[in-house]
């Protein structure tokens, strides 16, 4: 029996029909005319003209001190004649961000875009560019928010991100390569998404939407024009795009950003637990039925789980209804939900399960003053890790607060460096810090963690 061809099939067979014919006639002119039997093609042309003036291109220059062994040798410098300051390296970075508030000036991008960055510039669509401020970043859900003093800026529209669908249609926006800007379109092909190596807290929509270098902080976008996710990275075992890119539902972006702009940094709650997968041994240990959830191996005192009745040995299956499989999913539900949120924790105790209510609370943090531990380190605060970054296994301090006069700021130091190890002795915590940072050493010789690289900083 023969196939007939839907009436689809009949219009493009016809398109390619004319378009061939109107090669042949004249290749110069050839083009695809406006309408086939009255029906319009279908282009996003009408839906991007609208979007495309929201999409900015980010600069950003960040001064790395970089020092040489010998030049740290005050015989060498002398012999020499060498100056006793460090050489600088400057990084660039591209990526691109999207205006959220148009009166405010008010754009979104990712926090590998602009961190730590010393200037950061943005272009907008008609071709200006501005210095931008940053008003806060959150390394966790790799999110920060700029402001530029721009006039007459366009903001995207945002969706509801909680109503996509796998399937659904979707269009990618940056600037890849610094080639200009740049669209890319493809579907959503899952929701949801964790597991994805060397992010924090994950809860991405996953696409086959081509997201390159550069795309980082771009608007993904519905076929209505409205925001629908950040581009934030891709899954490439080559290096080039294999059709997994990731980006940052707008519900949780818009949430994030609203933390950002009213107080600079994000506070998230925690049950106050230390917890294990549960492992084939311990489930038969445990005489459980499966080895889903997460074994609670320490209560903190003081903590929302102690006050709720939490024990050791307890095994986490779900939280507020949202399965809990493992670790990953315990401390991803902990870092994507608000402090103050009150929660339903199930949970299994001696084989039985049960429903223990109780409220995500934030981990108090210590700050120090530099200047309290050394004059070297006058003008910077220091401030303990927060859970996230105890969980991927960091000890050490943050720079929570430096300023652009300040010694360490001079010499490289930057708000959000993690410093790991004082004269080459690794650190646990605030108290580490303190005895070794005050001990009025000759030489303060500091080891900073930013992002994934380590550098060295001699003060």
């Amino acid at each position: 029996m023969p196939i007939l061809p839907s009436p689809a099939a009949r219009v493009a067979h016809r398109v390619f029909a004319f378009a061939f014919c109107a090669a042949l006639a004249g290749g110069a002119t050839a083009a695809l005319p406006p309408a086939v039997d009255q029906q319009a093609l279908p282009s996003l042309a009408p839906m991007l003209e609208r979007v495309t003036p929201t999409v900015v291109n980010i600069a950003s220059r960040t001064r790395v001190a970089v020092r040489n062994p010998y030049f740290d040798d005050p015989i060498f410098r002398r012999f020499f004649g060498l100056p006793n300051t460090p050489r600088e390296q400057v990084q660039q970075s591209l990526g691109s961000g999207v205006v959220v508030d148009a009166g405010k000036g008010y754009v979104l991008t990712n926090n590998h875009v602009v961190q730590g960055a010393d200037d950061i510039e943005v272009t907008v669509a008609a071709g200006q560019t501005f210095k931008a401020k940053v008003l806060g970043t959150d390394p966790d859900t790799d999110l920060a928010v700029l402001q530029i003093p721009a006039q007459n800026l366009v903001a995207l529209p945002v969706a509801d991100s909680s109503k996509l669908r796998v399937g659904d249609f979707v269009v990618a926006i940056g600037e890849p390569f610094g080639l200009g800007q740049t669209v890319t379109s493809g579907i959503v092909s899952a929701l949801g998404r964790t597991g994805v190596r060397g992010a924090g807290y994950q809860n991405f929509i996953q696409t086959d939407a081509s997201i390159n270098p550069g795309n980082s902080g771009g608007p993904l976008v519905n076929l209505r024009g409205e925001m629908i996710g950040i581009n934030s990275m891709i899954y490439s075992p080559s290096g080039g795009n294999v059709g997994i890119g990731f980006a940052i539902p707008s519900n949780l972006a818009m949430d994030v950003m609203r933390q950002l702009v009213a107080s600079g940094h994000v506070k998230r709650g925690v049950l106050g637990v230390e917890v294990q997968d549960v492992t084939p041994r311990i489930a038969e240990l445990f005489g459980l039925k499966d080895h889903r959830g997460a074994v609670v191996t320490r209560v903190r005192a003081g903590s929302p789980a102690e006050s709720a009745g939490l024990h050791t040995g307890d095994v986490i299956v779900a939280v507020n209804g949202q399965v809990v499989n493992g670790e990953h999913d315990l401390r991803n539900i902990e870092g994507l939900t608000a402090a103050g949120t009150s929660v339903a924790v199930g949970l299994i105790r001696d084989g039985k399960r049960m429903v223990i209510d109780t409220e995500l609370k934030p981990t108090p943090i210590r700050t120090v003053k530099g200047a309290t531990l050394d004059p070297r380190l006058a003008g910077i605060e220091f401030s303990d890790l927060d859970d996230s970054q105890r969980q991927r296994g960091i000890g050490g301090v943050v720079v929570s607060r430096i300023g652009s006069s300040s010694r360490g700021y001079q010499s490289g130091l930057r708000e959000g460096d993690i410093i790991v190890a004082v004269n080459r002795r690794d650190l646990a915590g605030m108290p580490d810090f303190s005895q070794l940072a005050g001990a009025r050493s000759r030489q303060l010789l500091l080891t900073l963690l930013r992002g994934e690289e380590l550098y060295y900083l001699i003060l």
